[in-house]
């Protein structure tokens, strides 16, 4: 898969993940496992790109005696989870048209 792409993906998961609930590092990975392998390290990356973009925002607070960060959509993130489900729209329409072809064999 092409990596811009793939990145792509990845940034809209990780918001979706934290859209109805702000979350922490651990349980964004374990809500996405049934989907997609993210490892740690990916995912730190992740989060600090979408942090520089403001499509996020980050608070700590204590939990068991240590600082754990929370993560929070922002309305610019909302925002690119709605982009991305119409440029999806096209990215189907495409895969479609591909795929007909198949069907004719």
């Amino acid at each position: 898969m092409d990596i811009q792409l793939k990145r792509g993906l990845l940034d809209v998961c990780v918001l979706a993940a934290i859209k109805n609930e702000d979350s922490y590092g651990y349980k964004i990975i374990k809500d996405l496992k049934p989907y997609i392998e993210l490892s740690e390290s990916t995912l730190y990356t992740i989060l600090k790109r979408l942090e520089n973009a403001r499509m996020l925002t980050v608070r700590s607070a204590e939990h068991d005696g240590r600082l754990r960060k929370y993560y929070h959509i922002t309305n610019n993130g909302i925002k690119r989870i709605e982009e991305f489900k119409e440029e999806w729209k096209e990215v189907i329409s495409i895969y479609q048209f591909v795929i007909k072809e198949d069907s004719r064999e």
